[in-house]
């Protein structure tokens, strides 16, 4: 009994400073959003505001087109998400169902681009979007989100196809469905939880990205909120209290996303670990 209580303190405490050390960064933005600018910076360090203010959000909005970039974020994450999982649905699908001659040199082509580093690929795509004349423009952002999530995207959703067993489709058919109609009426609908799971990663992905905003756009009224963030940090100061207030702005779509899809996200990691 004595052991079993301080294996159960041990692991209390554990959880605890964990828990701590998660949830104090995300706790430190809020305060410092909340903050006047003379105590941001004040010593010794205030962890409580002396003085709660909303004038950095205010600031934000005045100095910046927030709102402007909160949309462009929104349209370009969402459309690119959408298009993707639109894309790895029936290519995951082909690849679980089907063998065919190449069957397994994309797979290994998939698996490859995972292994690449993003950044040695930013020149070529640049000098691309270049000669397309799609610089400065959404599609740009929306092309390339959706090429580099497609075989992450792919090797994922074939998982959840393979453990779905086949007769369902074939009880189907034999119904009178075609095989189209059999993957719409029946399995994507037991997959919901994986593409929504799918979904929310990938829009995740889209909405942090900066390095490719950063490229590809330079118009003002275009640019996302990665690429406005960055643009509070000045040449001789960072604006922290700006840059904290658009933080939790920006933090606050991606949250609701996931207090929302909860359920299938829960759903989604559990169901590949069970075989159908």
């Amino acid at each position: 009994m004595k052991r079993k209580f301080w294996y159960r303190l041990t692991k209390v405490v554990f959880l605890s400073f964990y828990f701590v050390l998660m949830v104090f960064p995300l706790y430190w933005i809020v305060i410092t959003s909340l903050k006047p600018q003379k105590e941001i910076f004040s010593y010794p360090i205030h962890y409580w505001p002396e003085q709660f203010t909303f004038q950095n959000y205010i600031n934000i909005f005045k100095v910046s087109k927030f709102n402007v970039y909160i949309a462009n974020s929104l349209l370009v994450s969402i459309t690119s998400a959408l298009i993707v999982i639109v894309i790895a649905i029936c290519s995951a699908y082909v690849l679980a169902r089907f063998r065919f001659r190449g069957h397994r040199q994309i797979m290994l082509g998939f698996f490859i681009t995972q292994m690449l580093p993003g950044f040695i690929s930013l020149a070529p795509l640049y000098m691309m979007m270049s000669n397309m004349h799609l610089l400065n423009q959404r599609i740009s952002l929306v092309l390339m989100y959706t090429v580099i999530l497609i075989p992450f995207s792919t090797i994922m959703l074939r998982g959840f196809f393979q453990r779905i067993p086949s007769n369902l489709e074939e009880a189907a058919m034999i119904d009178g469905c075609s095989q189209l109609s059999a993957l719409m009426r029946v399995i994507i609908p037991i997959m919901m939880p994986g593409i929504s799971s799918m979904f929310i990663f990938a829009f995740v992905q889209n909405w942090n990205e900066l390095f490719l905003a950063v490229m590809f756009i330079d118009n003002e009224s275009l640019k996302t909120l990665p690429v406005a963030m960055n643009s509070f940090i000045l040449k001789f100061n960072v604006d922290w209290g700006s840059m904290s207030a658009g933080t939790v702005l920006s933090v606050l779509p991606t949250i609701l996303l996931f207090a929302l899809a909860q359920r299938f996200i829960v759903e989604g990691l559990t169901q590949g670990a069970v075989k159908g």
